[in-house]
């Protein structure tokens, strides 16, 4: 086991630079969104509307099931929420 310290859990955990940045994206565009749910007190079925997705893919979001989400995916949806990428990183 290695000593030593990681930028974040995501560089503890990957195998690669490129793959544990790509986590930290994905990660913070899941928090921008749904942060901007709960700012904006948006329903489950309200914020698919808005995000051009299915409610189930909401609730997905809302759970933090990162593994679900590619970042075009989560680069879309914040898009189509009127968030800026600048936000959320």
């Amino acid at each position: 086991m290695s000593s030593e310290p990681f930028d974040s859990v995501w560089d503890a955990i990957e195998d690669t630079p490129e793959e544990a940045e790509n986590m930290k994206l994905r990660s913070a565009l899941m928090m921008a969104l749904k942060d901007h749910i709960d700012r904006a007190g948006l329903s489950q079925a309200q914020a698919a509307k808005l995000f051009g997705v299915t409610q189930p893919r909401i609730s997905d979001l809302m759970r933090g099931k990162i593994g679900l989400f590619g970042l075009d995916a989560l680069v879309n949806m914040a898009s189509a929420a009127g968030l800026r990428i600048e936000d959320a990183a």
